[in-house]
């Protein structure tokens, strides 16, 4: 299973909502296992930087690529992408059995 997060700040703290809306889109897309979004509580001690996370579970390499090719994919970068300051992603390879 390839694990996809990506964390997203806001260039104007308004913004907020309205990304997390925004890269709802994706959700429409059926490649993913689970997939969920979510607005950071900011109660770490040390960083408080990230105001969004995308968070997907994806069988493997293949249904993360045809997640990342679908058409929702583009149209969601370009709805949020001019309000984000911030975009970082990790897929990493989870060896949990669910």
């Amino acid at each position: 299973m390839i694990r996809h997060i990506v964390f997203f700040s806001a260039k104007d703290e308004a913004d907020v909502e309205r990304i997390a809306e925004g890269l709802g889109m994706l959700a429409e897309i059926p490649h993913s296992d689970f997939f969920e979004i979510g607005i950071n509580r900011k109660v770490d001690q040390i960083g408080t930087e990230v105001d969004v996370i995308v968070y997907g579970e994806f069988r493997d390499e293949a249904a993360l690529a045809a997640y990342k090719a679908h058409p929702v994919y583009d149209a969601c970068t370009a709805k949020v992408r001019p309000m984000r300051e911030i975009r970082m992603a990790a897929d990493f390879v989870s060896k949990k059995k669910d």
